[in-house]
């Protein structure tokens, strides 16, 4: 059975576009609104925003990963819980009971989104730091043998049970997980995940993400030792590494040399330019539509309440051009220019403090 699925639409954001397909499909709306669910708002109720940077030295290359969605908190939980929608989550370790679930699902007309190592799926080339993390994508229904799949690149892809099963047992974490929608009288008889939507939940998913940029503590469950690679702390402490010449920890001496510059900021600039962990703006534009759309929720939300949730909007707005053109820095020709980067970080950190005082008084209002 093949459901009714979009998958060319435009998205900034794997996993929030992903589900946003997802859940029209499923024919879910947003209770506040009474249309389809908006990518800028799950996105939002996901956390939205966020920012985190690690390097790491080996013998002959040095890495640097950057994320700018909220993280490393639960981003695809709090979408599925904050949405109200009534999704099922599966795991199994068996391949064959996972199939018989995958099958149960596109039998009820929706998709369903498993976990796969991407460098598995017969199509990807293999890359091995990409693939030590899972990707969500959807399995929008079969034809004969085979099934077919949104990966996010605009077109569905066929592939086998055998190498479908495969490409979802390679990470043990996320083993043949599964998610999908369950409408009818069925909602009611499994365990589900998923709140009624109100304009507290959409307050309480605004406050954690002003909280998470805003704090001096490492995130939950991070050593503490690590507070200073997380949200605009972990902004102003790349700054001073951006420019710092003398110390083990600046990015003049851990990235010297070609070769490490060249892996280090192609690595940084894939991450920070894709849509993976990122997307255009850092995601901030994206967070400023999140704001607009909470602003225009009738009568729930005040005129004095409007112009706060607007203020904050705009703000973020202006920060994805300063965050575009830091990317442009980074993925320049030749080698890197720190100083450069270093002020555009230094300034994007003082304007991101800002934004999110600015969040943070907006989700106190409404």
């Amino acid at each position: 059975m093949l459901c009714a699925y979009e998958n060319t639409t435009d998205y900034s954001h794997w996993d929030s576009g992903l589900w946003t397909r997802v859940l029209a499909a499923s024919g879910v709306s947003n209770p506040l609104s009474g249309a389809a669910f908006t990518e800028a708002m799950l996105a939002g109720l996901a956390g939205g925003i966020g920012f985190m940077i690690f390097t790491f030295e080996y013998k002959d290359i040095t890495t640097a990963s950057a994320v700018t969605r909220f993280h490393p908190g639960p981003y695809t939980e709090n979408l599925l819980r904050r949405s109200g929608a009534s999704v099922n989550i599966q795991q199994t370790g068996s391949a064959s009971l996972a199939q018989g679930r995958l099958d149960a699902a596109l039998e009820t007309g929706v998709p369903a989104v498993v976990r796969v190592v991407r460098g598995k799926l017969p199509w990807v080339d293999e890359d091995p730091l990409a693939d030590l993390d899972s990707v969500d994508v959807a399995v929008v229904g079969r034809d004969g043998a085979d099934y077919l799949m949104d990966d996010g690149g605009g077109r569905l892809e066929r592939i086998s049970t055998a190498a479908l099963a495969a490409a979802r047992s390679s990470r043990k974490a996320d083993k043949h997980w599964q998610a999908h929608v369950v409408t009818g009288s069925r909602a009611l008889a499994e365990e589900m995940v998923g709140e009624i939507l109100t304009t507290s939940v959409v307050r309480a998913a605004m406050a954690q993400t002003a909280q998470e940029l805003l704090s001096l503590q490492a995130p939950p469950g991070v050593p503490p030792g690590y507070a200073k690679n997380f949200g605009i702390l972990g902004m102003s402490t790349w700054a001073q590494r951006l420019s710092d010449s003398s110390s083990k920890h600046g990015w003049m001496r851990i990235f010297g040399g070609p070769q490490r510059s060249m892996v280090g900021m192609g690595m940084l600039h894939g991450l920070l330019a894709g849509r993976r962990v990122s997307g255009p703006g850092a995601l901030r534009p994206l967070y400023a539509q999140f704001l607009r759309e909470v602003a225009a929720i009738g009568e729930a939300v005040s005129g004095v309440e409007r112009g706060s949730l607007l203020e904050a909007a705009a703000q973020y707005d202006s920060l994805g051009a300063h965050w575009d053109a830091l990317i442009d820095v980074v993925g320049a020709p030749g080698e890197p220019d720190f100083a450069a980067m270093a002020a555009q970080v230094e300034a994007i950190a003082v304007l991101e403090n800002a934004a999110a005082e600015a969040l943070k008084t907006a989700a106190g209002v409404i």
